[in-house]
């Protein structure tokens, strides 16, 4: 399905977390509290990525000399931005693991999962990991063959992880510094931006 929509991806600010719990809420059976994602936002590890749907200010923001002050501080950085999905990686010595994903329930199925994706491999790139690793429930063969599209590889079982409901997690991983994988990379890239042009900026 194409998009119409004008969109950007940004690192995670503290605006950001109340539509983040809204997301969390959609996606997961248990959430983390706002407090976590405020200590992430600390972490020197953590990387946080969400992609916003750039709107129009909202009429509360001030017109005028008053809205262009509060701007300048910082208080309305992001006014207009509505987040369709984020995306947390942790950066480890040599590896990044991806420890969270998700997308909006409306926006599902539009790319968005797989635009994010992109974005923590080229990230782990640019910060020279070699490899890139992650967990998912075994029962979501869906998510699984999107990371298999990317290379990942199922190299273990993480046995009753999921503590909602006590699921094994399938642990998986791909090694992004291999010359395979980055003529893979950029071919999917490609078609991914040539499908879903609105994603890219």
């Amino acid at each position: 399905m194409r998009l119409a929509l004008r969109t950007r991806i940004r690192p995670l600010s503290a605006e950001d977390i109340a539509q983040v719990m809204d997301i969390e809420a959609q996606s997961f059976p248990s959430m983390w509290p706002q407090t976590a994602y405020k200590r992430e936002l600390q972490n020197k590890l953590a990387r946080y990525l969400v992609l916003t749907e750039l709107r129009d200010p909202p009429p509360s923001v001030p017109a005028g000399i008053v809205g262009v002050l509060r701007r300048a501080v910082g208080g309305d950085r992001h006014a207009g931005e509505f987040l369709l999905g984020f995306v947390g990686m942790w950066v480890m010595a040599g590896e990044a693991h991806i420890v969270t994903i998700a997308v909006r329930d409306e926006y599902r199925r539009m790319g968005i999962g797989e635009r994010l994706v992109i974005a923590c491999l080229e990230l782990a790139m640019d910060e020279g990991q070699e490899a890139v690793s992650l967990e998912v429930r075994k029962s979501n063969e869906v998510a699984q063959r999107l990371y298999a599209k990317y290379g990942f590889d199922r190299v273990g079982l993480r046995v009753r992880y999921y503590t909602d409901n006590n699921e094994d997690a399938a642990l998986m991983t791909v090694d992004v510094q291999s010359r395979g994988f980055h003529d893979r990379f950029d071919d999917l890239r490609a078609a991914h931006r040539q499908r879903y042009p609105d994603l890219w900026d």
